[in-house]
């Protein structure tokens, strides 16, 4: 079977939510299907060590799409230019976008629908294209697949997509995060907080993560606090301003906030496994990648009670009303000083997360895909 597939994530050094899904699912997918050739179609010139196996054919086409107009060039000319010449049998989507103009069969992965439950917090240029497409992108597909059940549910209900068309595939966690010894944590603190404690938040810095009811109750908690506690921010200020800005400008505490911007998977694994606990009160999520994280480094996990995050969770995380400051506040208090309840949701948590791995993410989307190669094999007959 030749089966093509969009890698225009694959970019070295750029990896990100989306595209270590892409990253660690084809890894898994190519290596072990050997009798299966892959046309990885990427959108510059690509870094070989993204050409897992030797079944893997790289094709690059123009032009780079990191914009709603050169999205819509690269998926509805640019990919299907290659298309025609290289013949696939079969296309395969890890990021939700598709031509919608090939006559081939195609396995399409949608993350969440974000844009269509909260409009507000996306760009009005993308918007319109996630409007105009998206709901085209689904019915297109021939089978899709998403991480969790809540988005599962979303599609469903606001694309009118059947349920038998729609997989649950999850996401996973790098192998990196890993618990550290009572030395190493030491060693961590003095290298990233000056030896304090601290709280951990990893994301976007985006109105969605609700950095700013993050800042507003660690002010709060700070009121009270005789730990020595930092809050420690690790993510790109990509969407600085507002809000967010706003409530970390009025802080009494803003000196015991400590941004790391963008850091590597190595280092994050050490900041994670060195923190009292991560906080993550996302205000929507499709997943939650770090709810796993902290799963792994084996530290509490403060998240939300809404959207997937419980499903994520299980009842190894301490919940908390994302819009109630005061239930945040107290989330950090009873984290950083009870330690039965640290205890217990460590424990947990080392039974929750082994729900969740790249090699099961890789085997169900691999399922889904075997569906539609049945399907191509059955008319073929």
């Amino acid at each position: 079977m030749r089966i093509a597939v969009n890698t225009r994530l694959l970019v070295k050094d750029k990896l990100e939510g989306i595209g270590f899904f892409a990253f660690e699912t084809l890894k898994r997918i190519t290596q072990q299907h050997p009798e299966h050739h892959f046309y990885f179609i990427f959108d510059r010139p690509y870094d070989k060590s993204f050409l897992f196996s030797d079944n893997i054919t790289p094709i690059v086409t123009y032009p780079q799409a990191r914009h709603p107009y050169l999205w819509y060039l690269f998926f509805e000319f640019g990919v299907p230019y290659q298309l025609r010449k290289i013949k696939p049998d079969l296309f395969i989507s890890p990021d939700g976008w598709i031509p919608l103009h090939i006559k081939i069969p195609i396995v399409n992965v949608i993350h969440d629908l974000n844009f269509e439950k909260n409009p507000e917090f996306i760009k009005p240029t993308p918007l319109r294209y996630y409007k105009r497409f998206f709901h085209r992108f689904a019915e297109k597909s021939t089978q899709l697949a998403t991480v969790s059940e809540y988005s599962k549910k979303d599609i469903h209900k606001i694309y009118h997509i059947p349920y038998e068309k729609i997989d649950i595939v999850y996401s996973g966690c790098k192998s990196h995060f890993q618990p550290a010894t009572p030395e190493g944590k030491l060693k961590t603190r003095q290298e990233e907080s000056n030896g304090n404690p601290y709280f951990l938040f990893v994301g976007l810095i985006h109105k969605r993560k609700n950095l700013d009811n993050i800042f507003r109750a660690f002010d709060k908690f700070k009121e009270t606090d005789n730990t020595g506690a930092q809050l420690v921010v690790v993510g790109q200020k990509k969407w600085w301003g507002g809000d967010i800005e706003d409530a970390y400008n009025a802080m009494q505490h803003k000196d015991d906030v400590i941004f790391k911007g963008r850091i590597d998977t190595d280092r994050l694994s050490r900041i994670t496994s060195g923190a009292e606990a991560i906080l993550y009160p996302s205000l929507f999520e499709g997943f939650g990648v770090p709810i796993l994280e902290g799963f792994h480094a084996e530290i509490p996990v403060m998240t939300s009670n809404v959207t997937s995050m419980p499903e994520v969770g299980g009842d190894a995380a301490y919940y908390v009303n994302p819009l109630s400051v005061d239930e945040i506040a107290e989330g950090m208090h009873q984290l950083i000083n009870n330690e039965n309840l640290r205890k217990e949701l460590v424990e947990r948590g080392k039974i929750q997360r082994q729900k969740f791995s790249w090699d099961l993410t890789a085997k169900l989307l691999w399922e889904s895909t075997e569906k539609v190669i049945t399907q191509i094999q059955n008319r073929a007959k």
